[in-house]
Parts: structure tokens; sequence; C-alpha cells
């Protein structure tokens, strides 16, 4: 059974290269997460280890699904740093290794961050996807709502600019989205 652990800032570096294997099949088979291909793992792994104060300090939340001692996916909620913005959060980088996908995954991956969102007092989660990817079945069958689209928001793998739809999901209680963190 794959089981979804939260990470620590020393837990993301310890699982650094595995992630870095994660986005560089991601990246290389298509998926559009805000890198071009070819990715070198070794740049991939060191933008890992990068986030590890980040994870540390609460700004930046990381997941891990973990079959055994492999990952097997990932997903990141990004927290704004401003007063007017501890309400919300971004989702980030949900990433599920290709002998994996089609068994519901991604859909643990991101019910586990919506709520650990909600459990923090974020009652407003965001995330922006290439318009027209398979990754919007999944966000509008959990409960996303669609937005609006972008053109030319973000290069895909190749660097062709593409457009971007944003989605965004309520979560947890209004009433506290003030004492959020």
């Amino acid at each position: 059974m794959t089981e979804i652990v939260p990470v620590t800032g020393p837990g993301l570096v310890t699982y650094a290269d595995e992630l870095a294997a994660l986005l560089v099949d991601t990246v290389n088979g298509g998926s559009s997460v805000g890198f071009l291909a070819p990715l070198d793992r070794g740049e991939a792994a060191a933008w890992w280890r990068e986030r590890a104060a980040s994870v540390e300090a609460g700004h930046h939340l990381v997941w891990l699904a973990r079959d055994g001692e492999r990952v097997a996916g990932t997903i990141g909620l990004t927290r704004p740093p401003l007063p007017n913005a501890r309400h919300r959060a971004e989702v980030a980088k949900l990433m599920v290794r290709p002998s994996a996908r089609g068994q519901g995954l991604g859909r643990r991956l991101l019910a586990a961050a919506e709520e650990a969102a909600a459990a923090s007092g974020v009652t407003l989660l965001i995330l922006d996807t290439e318009s027209g990817g398979p990754a919007e079945h999944l966000y509008r069958s959990a409960g996303w709502t669609e937005c609006g689209s972008v053109p030319d928001y973000a290069g895909d793998p190749a660097g062709v600019l593409r457009p971007s739809t944003f989605y965004y999901k309520k979560v947890g209680d209004p009433g506290a989205s003030g004492a959020a963190q």
C-alpha cells in the first residue's frame, strides 16, 4: 500500500534524489511543472534541496507518496508571506510516477494537501495547470472550480508557450481564516 506522508526540511534533502528522478520523468514525459526538457537530474535534485529551509520554516509544505521507500508521487503547498493572504495557499508540483498513475494516487495526494491546508486554517486553495492537459479532469472531478484561463502563461517542457487554466477550492472553516499563520 502506498502511504502519503508529510516531509520535513531534512526529509526533503534525504529524498531529493528520488524526487529529482520523479521530476525528471515528469518533465521529460511532457508535463508542464515549471521546467524545460531535457531536465538534468542533478539540477532537479538541487532544486529540491534548495526548498528544504522553506519547508522547515513552514512556508512550503511537501508530501510524499511512498511505496515502501520508493517515491511514487508528491504534492506541495506554498503559503504566501503577506498578512492579507494567510487564508490561502497554492497547490504546486503534483506529480505521480508514470507506473503509479491511474490508481487514484493523484487524488489521494490532492486530498492530503486539502486536509492539511484546512487543518492549518487555510480556507482557499488555488492552482494552475496547462489548459487541455490530463490534470484538468482530476481537478474538476475533485471539486475544484475553474476560474479562468491565461494565454501563453507558461512554457511547456519544449519551451512553447501554452495557456494555463486556474482553479480554486474552498476548504476548512472561513470563520477561522484570520487565525491562519
